[in-house]
């Protein structure tokens, strides 16, 4: 069927309507920023204790609406080190190599054993997880016990998906990571791009992420349980991030019409939100960038519908990454390619009046009253960034959860009705901390202090400190240094410093057997977290006033010579801390202010101690810190050897470029004046 494009004029007023409707429903940029600032935060208190990325999918995309429901997406790593040639043979360790043939379907490999002692490939061996395949190599097989016992969820595909007390689901994913860019994609890195979508930038930060490889083989290969899919996942996230609003707000859009008008029909299993990002990705590198307005939304909206459409008569949907692999394949054929067709078909001649009939969200009611009454102002609706950070918090108690229990346990303590108000109490605890934290802000922001503000800023502080052992009550302890009250702060930090016996760093400050030991004997998993588990401490620009000023320059550490992209786009302006180094830097101002020497020389030694010997996430802010410390006790010299080992270790966007120019400036303007 040929399709020509005919634009009704009406399409520009009602897609900045349409636009208007959507930011109702929670696709507002602000919240959009909001909801992908709680998941940076979440992701960098968990890889505190995992090292690497390990939330993906619609929810740490932030490209959902309430109505859509769509689940938490969460790796379950595998203990392996996977390689792609034998250069990078790790020795001591379970090596695995990644091979194909030309019977392996394009997005599947296979992993081939390495011996342990030497960079040698396995073969005709078998074990317990190695099978033999037909080329006679021992490649790792899936379709055994490898996963028995990791967790008792039932299991759906490659995923173990559990419900949590029927308010969330969580799907967990078994999977081993490639920390190198898999050479089945190298296409990707080097494709002619008219529109220079994504930029180079882009290009160069979403390699370092590697894929991962998911137990799971082609439908219709003879040895699928000997096959591993290429999943791209990291790299997908990165790209959504760096949507703007029209090409945000299409994407969900899209997502919303398969589920209201194309799954009702065809099913849960013909097309899904995956084919709904290639659809985006493979538009926005071939369309002009200028195009994607909020005055072009319906426009946009219907070339992914043609664009899906002609796939779908070929059969044929590539995957963004390695087009050789067809997405369609023993999905999109028969009688369900003709019924896909005939949707698709029906949706295009409608030429967007299907938008009206969309009850997901309300969007087509909505949408009917904004044109029945131009005039008309919606109300944006409360929506419920809370209920992200709900979700973000129980992620972060899964990780905390996760390392301290067997994983046969997890649902007996996670998923069990009796944890809901456990977890509902952290949640709150920590929440308050950061409302409490920037109520502050915006009271000390106002020419005459707004003391009510100020009080009601210190009822939620305090209810907060006790989120965890130390975060809470360090925002807490920062809170009254700003305010100048000394005395207060020193009784907080005493009080962390009593109970800090441990190097908190990990999210955990006993041995896997104590605290297990503990849940057994009835702790609940809110005292293990709130007198255990020590997060970092992270500070949003809208709570500037209330942090120290040492920190402040971490909130603007990117410098016009380092272009946003990705990740760092919507992190540049937090500030991290780990937790111990945060205490003993403000024991440092807080006794250098109170002129005790003793306990100020202690905090110091402390502090670099910890750096020296613990290992920190955020180590060049640690180091920036200590810096201003020497700063603070004139020792100019030896804080600019930290700020340029600072530097070394983080190039890009590192405070201690700013620190390093003041400290410059200082020097000329000493100079200056002995002349």
């Amino acid at each position: 069927m040929k399709m020509t494009l005919n634009i009704p004029e009406y399409y520009q007023e009602v897609s900045l309507r349409l636009n208007r409707v959507l930011d109702t429903v929670g696709l507002e940029e602000s919240i959009r920023w909001q909801k992908m600032n709680i998941w940076i935060q979440t992701q960098k208190m968990t890889s505190v204790t995992y090292h690497g990325d390990r939330m993906f999918g619609s929810q740490a995309e932030a490209t959902t609406t309430p109505g859509l429901q769509s689940d938490v997406d969460i790796i379950l790593p595998l203990p392996a080190t996977v390689i792609q040639n034998l250069e990078s043979w790790v020795p001591e360790v379970q090596n695995l190599l990644v091979v194909s043939d030309e019977n392996t379907p394009p997005g599947y490999i296979k992993l081939q054993g390495v011996e342990i002692d030497l960079p040698l490939l396995m073969f005709n061996a078998t074990s317990k997880n190695l099978k033999v395949d037909r080329y006679g190599r021992s490649v790792v097989c899936h379709d055994n016990d490898l996963f028995k016992g990791l967790y008792d969820g039932m299991r759906h595909g490659p995923a173990f998906t559990a419900s949590f007390c029927e308010i969330l689901t969580v799907d967990i994913v078994p999977a081993m990571r490639l920390h190198t860019w898999p050479y089945h994609a190298t296409e990707w890195i080097t494709r002619n791009r008219s529109n220079n979508w994504p930029s180079q930038i882009a290009i160069d930060l979403i390699q370092q992420t590697g894929a991962l490889l998911v137990p799971v083989g082609h439908k219709h290969s003879p040895e699928k349980h000997l096959e591993w899919r290429i999943s791209i996942s990291f790299a997908e996230k990165l790209l959504v991030w760096q949507f703007n609003s029209t090409q945000y707000k299409c994407y969900i859009l899209l997502k919303i019409i398969n589920k209201s008008f194309i799954k009702p029909i065809l099913g849960n299993d013909v097309l899904s939100s995956y084919h709904c990002k290639t659809c985006i990705f493979y538009l926005l590198e071939s369309t002009p960038t200028a195009m994607w307005q909020p005055e072009n939304l319906l426009l946009c909206l219907e070339l992914c519908l043609r664009l899906l459409y002609i796939w779908t008569e070929a059969a044929t949907c590539p995957n963004y990454f390695i087009p050789e692999e067809n997405m369609f394949q023993c999905k999109v054929y028969g009688h369900v390619q003709g019924w896909l067709l005939c949707v698709l078909r029906n949706l295009l001649s409608q030429e967007g009046r299907y938008l009206a009939r969309i009850s997901c969200d309300n969007i087509g009611d909505k949408l009917v009253r904004t044109c029945q009454y131009p005039r008309m102002e919606l109300e944006i609706e409360n929506y419920d960034v809370g209920t992200v950070m709900w979700i973000s918090v129980w992620c972060q108690l899964y990780a905390v959860n996760n390392l301290i229990c067997e994983p046969r346990t997890l649902d007996r303590l996670l998923f069990s009705q009796e944890v809901v108000l456990e977890i509902t109490d952290v949640l709150w605890k920590y929440y308050c901390s950061i409302i409490g934290s920037k109520l502050a802000s915006k009271s000390l922001s106002r020419e005459f202090h707004d003391q009510q503000g100020l009080e009601m800023a210190q009822e939620l502080l305090l209810w907060g400190s006790s989120s965890d052992a130390a975060s809470g009550k360090l925002k807490l302890a920062a809170f009254y240094l700003v305010l100048d009250n000394l005395d207060l702060a020193e009784d907080v930090l005493n009080e962390i410093h009593a109970n800090y016996t441990y190097k908190i760093l990990c999210g955990c400050n006993m041995s896997r057997d104590d605290l297990v030991a503990k849940l057994n004997e009835n702790r609940t998993i809110s005292n293990i977290i709130s007198h255990h588990t020590a997060y970092p401490v992270i500070y949003e620009l809208s709570e500037i006033k209330c942090i120290p000023k040492a920190l402040i320059p971490e909130m603007f550490r990117a410098t016009g010579s380092e272009p946003d992209s990705g990740y760092e786009r919507y992190t540049k302006s937090l500030a991290s801390i780990d937790a111990k180094v945060y205490l003993h830097f403000l024991e440092f101002i807080c006794y250098f202010r109170q002129n005790k020497t003793t306990h100020k020389n202690v905090a110091l030694y402390n502090m670099i101690n910890t750096i020296e010997h613990v290992g920190l996430h955020f180590k060049d802010t640690a180091l920036n810190l200590l810096a201003y410390c020497l700063r603070q006790e004139g020792k100019l010299i030896n804080a600019f050897n930290i700020l340029c080992k600072s530097l070394m270790l983080t190039k890009k966007q590192n405070a201690a470029k700013w620190q390093i120019a003041t400290l410059i400036n200082a020097a000329y303007i000493f100079l200056h004046a002995g002349k």
